[in-house]
């Protein structure tokens, strides 16, 4: 099963768009174990327990491991997701992007080092950069296309004169992804929710592949306005996925012993509001 299967079952099955990110700060752990860096893959695998079912992905960030030197925590939770969670996909949040060999080695970390479904990339250095990736048959790859932070600006939405029709970057990334650099599916994009509208536009050139929107809950994000600027269905199908990401929203709901308990309110909330967005872009 390729990841967009994947993505696809996970949605059918848990009827949810919602992906919790994984990204712990031993600081912000609940009271008993704050600062314990030992507990990440206990207070992570407590978070997917409570969660599994309300998903359609979980995205662990690498650096909020790696950080801590908890690679080996990784792993475990890794391997915790594949046992406990078979149908939901999991995407290593490590923006990767590097060249030739190096890109080799990154890809080998993430697809059989940790066992990810789909890893997040940086796409500035080219397709060179992209491709050992692709060499991995069934796995997925979402680029950075329109990101959520301010300073997205400074290169994103610059336009490029030398294309036809002055596109911005983001739209050429989109562009590239939707056509000559999908070489079997396996790409989509990251595209933040704090810009909806720019969602639509990247929409609009990238029609068929799914978006990863970070952004929702602590950054600000509007649910329902980034499922109506991204989500597209015909006849009753969603013709291309959208997972939508909330990490602190979710995994700091409560910083008592039932931290998992409101971890898991938290996510069914979200998950409702999104289906509710789903149900109504799609009528």
């Amino acid at each position: 099963m390729t990841f967009i299967e994947q993505l696809r079952k996970a949605e059918r099955i848990n009827g949810s768009l919602l992906c919790v990110g994984l990204d712990p700060e031993p600081a912000k752990f609940p009271t008993a174990v704050k600062g314990d860096t030992s507990k990440i893959y206990d207070f992570c695998a407590a978070i997917v327990d409570a969660t599994a079912d309300l998903v359609i992905a979980f995205k662990p960030q690498i650096a909020y491991f790696a950080a801590h030197g908890a690679e080996a925590q990784l792993e475990r939770l890794m391997a915790h997701m594949r046992r406990t969670a078979p149908d939901v996909p999991v995407i290593l949040d490590a923006k990767r992007g590097d060249i030739g060999s190096t890109a080799e080695q990154y890809a080998k970390e993430a697809f059989e080092r940790y066992g990810a479904d789909c890893v997040t990339l940086s796409p500035f250095m080219g397709f060179d950069s992209v491709e050992p990736y692709l060499k991995y048959h069934g796995k997925g790859a979402f680029l950075l296309c329109r990101t959520s932070n301010p300073g997205g600006d400074d290169l994103q939405n610059q336009r490029l004169a030398d294309l036809a029709g002055q596109p911005t970057l983001f739209e050429h990334i989109a562009s590239l992804v939707q056509g000559p650099w999908n070489l079997n599916g396996q790409l989509g994009l990251v595209v933040g929710a704090t810009y909806p509208t720019e969602i639509e536009r990247v929409r609009k050139v990238a029609p068929t592949v799914p978006l990863l929107i970070p952004g929702v809950g602590a950054q600000g994000g509007d649910a329902v306005a980034t499922v109506k600027a991204g989500y597209r269905a015909a006849n009753g199908e969603t013709t291309a996925p959208i997972v939508v990401n909330s990490s602190r929203a979710v995994l700091y709901a409560s910083s008592g012993d039932d931290f998992a308990h409101a971890a898991r309110t938290a996510a069914i909330a979200t998950r409702d509001q999104l289906r509710e967005a789903q149900a109504a872009s799609a009528s």
